[in-house]
């Protein structure tokens, strides 16, 4: 969730902290804070990039030597917080959907206008050398100072309170109780997240709540959504509670590709998806320990798991806040898969790991196998599966052509099998 709002970028060197800012949106979730709260401490936030981990929603848009980037944080607002992709207006008016106009991009802009980043953190000035702070937009091939800016919304400005500071109130705007588009670009972030898929592709970029004349599932999660004091807390029970989330994606009947599609289309099987990168990493982090890895742990294990993550990151390819579009994998993703430090890591039989314990307390060969299969799937082996996996290990005992290989082997060998299967990678 925290890509949709700061990206992944490390953002300005001192005023930007982005691990602070992921902790507090934690601290929020976990306190189950409601969702307009959350996203109006994050438009209006003031003070300290470190004692006031929400402010780094805005200083995660300070240029170096030239302060905040006004445009980002506009396009920033609208695409995460009502899925609306109003980017393009900042230079022209939007090309393919003629509701949205250069002048509603620019009047947003204007309301972080007054936004000053110093020592002391992120403040609002209104006045400066006794003159009122505006915000002015210089045309391209023009020089001067430019154009003054008001700031506007592009629609339903009746929404927007009469007092108060400029971001207050359009953080207030942001969350009306009548501003469908809110609670729909949430409920469709959070389907995305759950699903690996959103209900409406691209995440951000929504059709209008008007132009349907009937409620659409968008619709009617959004309703629930506010009635349960919109806490994203509810809108996960209620998505996990549905039937479509519940569906395998597998289905009967379904010989070509173009009924695949259809069925996904249409929510007839759940979405068979690639893991996110840092999906990925995080399940082989977690499969070379027996014990779950979580804020809990020790603070080496997580200093590790940090580490390695970024690593993998590094060289595996992130996404950042594009997280939910689905691209084909490449070769160099496969091999490093395959043949990468993470996964040699993640099954190597030595110290403490985890395939070394399971070779040490596995009771029987069966155990060791439906470990195995748990650690790595969360799932018990089929009875062909367990079949296989027993005559392959107690030929280690009977075939002399496989006297060489020893059990450590063949658990390193059935570790890396299903670490590399479709189904440790794609959520199905």
């Amino acid at each position: 969730l925290a890509r949709s709002l700061v990206g992944t970028e490390g953002g300005a060197f001192i005023v930007y902290r982005r691990d602070r800012m992921t902790s507090w949106l934690a601290d929020q979730l976990r306190n189950d804070v409601p969702w307009p709260q959350i996203v109006t401490q994050l438009i209006a936030a003031e003070g300290l990039w470190t004692d006031c981990p929400q402010s780094n929603f805005i200083t995660n848009a300070q240029i170096p030597d030239e302060g905040i980037d006004e445009n980002q944080l506009a396009g920033r607002t609208v695409r995460a917080f009502l899925g609306q992709r109003m980017d393009c207006a900042q230079c022209h008016d939007h090309p393919f959907d003629p509701r949205w106009k250069q002048p509603d991009f620019e009047g947003l802009a204007a309301f972080f206008g007054q936004v000053n980043v110093n020592i002391g953190g992120v403040t609002d000035v209104e006045m400066r050398d006794r003159e009122p702070v505006e915000y002015y937009v210089v045309d391209p091939g023009h020089e001067g100072e430019g154009r003054l800016i008001a700031p506007q919304v592009p629609f339903h400005a009746d929404w927007l309170p009469t007092s108060g500071s400029r971001r207050s109130r359009l953080a207030a705007w942001v969350v009306h109780p009548d501003n469908r588009r809110f609670e729909r670009a949430i409920a469709n972030r959070i389907w995305g997240l759950m699903f690996g898929s959103p209900l409406h592709d691209p995440v951000d970029d929504l059709p209008h709540p008007d132009d349907s004349t009937e409620p659409d599932a968008l619709d009617l999660l959004g309703k629930s959504f506010r009635n349960h004091d919109a806490k994203l807390s509810s809108l996960i029970r209620v998505i996990a509670a549905s039937d479509v989330f519940r569906l395998s994606s597998e289905e009967d009947g379904l010989e070509t590709e173009e009924q695949y599609l259809l069925s996904r289309e249409q929510w007839a099987i759940f979405p068979l998806v690639r893991l996110r990168p840092e999906q990925i990493v995080g399940s082989l982090n977690q499969v070379g320990s027996v014990r779950t890895i979580d804020q809990d742990s020790h603070l080496f294990v997580r200093i590790g798991r940090v580490t390695s993550e970024n690593d993998f990151l590094r060289e595996y390819g992130d996404l950042g806040d594009e997280e939910l579009l689905q691209q084909v994998g490449t070769i160099p993703q496969a091999l490093l898969r395959m043949n990468g430090k993470f996964t040699r890591e993640a099954i190597r039989t030595e110290l403490l790991t985890s395939a070394t314990q399971l070779i040490n307390y596995s009771p029987t060969d069966q155990a060791l196998i439906e470990n195995i299969y748990l650690t790595c799937l969360t799932r018990y082996p089929s009875t062909p599966e367990k079949e296989e996996r027993l005559q392959e290990l107690n030929s280690l005992h009977t075939d002399p052509e496989d006297q060489a290989r020893s059990r450590r082997e063949f658990v390193t060998d059935l570790y890396w099998t299903l670490l590399n299967s479709t189904e440790f990678s794609w959520n199905h």
